[in-house]
């Protein structure tokens, strides 16, 4: 068992030691990884609850997988995001997917209402685009400029070459930019 965990461990160091039965490690890897996970699922898939249950289940999965993991196969964080993608994939196919105006955000307490209702429009606007993305171009955008992850991790979550992330996200970058030009006021610019 690893005792006094510092926060300098590796994800895959504390995998293994919550698979020896260190509960802090678990601990200390949901709070490092959870936010990102949820983050993800929720720009996938747009409400809240799903994501809720996607992040919920992706960390069932990941606890399960624990006493299996091999160290030096690959980094903890990857894996999370290949079956959080997988889930939200998944979830598409079953279900339509609720209008983001509907959710409800987590309230910050410092916005003003008309910040908070100027971040929806935003929000919802910045949705609307990706959603009208490729999958594998709105899966490569939202993990390279969203998810602020590396060419090289995204290339090992969608099984794919550098080189082919990089055109993807290359692509969806244009498109996307393309698709917000026609949501300018929605975005809170004007052509002036």
């Amino acid at each position: 068992m690893f005792n006094g965990l510092q926060k300098k461990e590796t994800d895959n160091v504390l995998l293994v030691a919550f698979a020896n039965g260190d509960r802090r490690a678990a601990q200390q890897l949901t709070g490092r990884l959870m936010p990102k996970i949820y983050a993800h699922a929720y720009y996938r898939l747009g409400n809240i609850a799903d994501a809720e249950d996607v992040t919920q289940e992706v960390f069932l999965k990941l606890w399960k997988f624990a006493p299996k993991w091999k160290q030096d196969r690959a980094q903890v964080s990857t894996w999370l995001y290949r079956v959080v993608s997988n889930l939200c994939k998944d979830r598409y196919r079953l279900a339509t997917l609720e209008d983001l105006g509907n959710a409800q955000e987590p309230t910050d307490g410092t916005q003003s209402p008309s910040d908070k209702i100027d971040e929806q429009y935003r929000q919802k606007a910045l949705y609307d685009a990706m959603s009208m993305l490729p999958e594998n171009q709105r899966l490569a955008v939202q993990l390279r400029h969203i998810d602020e992850l590396t060419n090289s991790q995204i290339a090992e979550i969608m099984d794919l070459s550098v080189e082919a992330v990089e055109s993807l996200t290359a692509r969806g970058k244009r498109k996307l930019i393309k698709i917000l030009q026609t949501h300018k006021s929605e975005l809170g610019y004007s052509d002036g």
